[in-house]
């Protein structure tokens, strides 16, 4: 069982966009970082490059689902 230092919403982050990554403070005094490709994945967990504190991303997973992503479904594919 994983234990997180805190649940944060994605809201809360700051996002840089020419990095793509989400970033949030650490009470070490470096910043949480998860990249939007980590959330594109369904990867939930933000982690403090400096310390071993890590923290839940509460976000909506369909907030990152991009137009025309192909969802396999066994021998069905389907385009949204």
């Amino acid at each position: 069982m994983t234990s997180f230092y805190d649940e944060i919403e994605l809201e809360d982050f700051e996002y840089n966009e020419d990095e793509e990554i989400y970033y949030f403070p650490c009470p070490c005094g470096d910043k949480f970082q998860i990249s939007r490709e980590d959330l594109v994945n369904g990867d939930e967990v933000a982690h403090c490059p400096s310390c071993s504190l890590i923290i839940r991303v509460i976000y909506d997973p369909e907030d990152f689902e991009e137009e025309g992503d192909t969802i396999d479904w066994g021998s069905e594919s389907i385009t949204v």
